[in-house]
């Protein structure tokens, strides 16, 4: 299984510092549990400092999903071997299988789920756009070199979308032991079959 971790050395970038030390702070003691004025401690730098950047905690946690989410769908889908459904089907079942063995997504989903649900029941996330933007045009490209079938690719990359929240956060669920290290290889194969079928001309 693929496993993308967070990159160890810490970025130069005040921002980034921040959020690492958000990251810190919620692997430390969950989301609902994170304030500002400990991730300003974390940082070595003053509460004063973080509201100049953030106007409250969802607002920098927002920031961190995205930065977070963005370098494990960055990580997963780098290849390039193959033509564009390959790439796709490979990307996908690569990006699905980081997404569930990251310590940031874990911690959330054992300690603090709820923080998910707005994004499951309610609205897209910058997260979601993101992937489903590079999904769309990865689609595109695939319609034109003829290895992928016609259809609208935004509404075909938000399909699939779709469908990877599942093998993302309910696989454990579908094997016959529940647990979340529950091994899901045979589920992630299905996963690479079911996106090659419905993309395939």
């Amino acid at each position: 299984m693929t496993s993308i971790r967070h990159n160890p050395e810490r970025s130069t970038s005040p921002d980034d510092t921040y959020l690492d030390a958000a990251r810190d702070a919620i692997l430390a003691v969950g989301w609902s549990r994170t304030t500002l004025t400990d991730i300003a401690r974390r940082a070595g730098v003053s509460r004063m400092t973080l509201y100049r950047r953030w106007p409250d905690t969802q607002t920098l946690l927002a920031d961190l999903m995205t930065r977070e989410w963005g370098h494990v769908v960055a990580a997963a889908g780098d290849n390039s071997d193959g033509d564009s459904l390959d790439r796709i089907a490979r990307g996908i079942v690569a990006t699905v299988q980081a997404l569930r063995a990251n310590a940031l997504l874990r911690r959330i989903v054992d300690v603090d789920p709820e923080v998910l649900l707005p994004y499951l029941l309610d609205r897209r996330g910058r997260s979601q756009e993101m992937v489903a933007d590079a999904l769309a045009g990865l689609i595109a490209q695939g319609q034109r070199d003829k290895t992928i079938r016609n259809g609208d690719p935004v509404v075909l990359a938000r399909s699939l979308v779709l469908a990877c929240h599942g093998f993302t956060l309910s696989a454990h669920t579908m094997s016959d032991d529940s647990s979340r290290d529950a091994d899901v290889s045979h589920l992630d194969s299905e996963l690479d079959t079911l996106v090659r079928r419905y993309l395939a001309r």
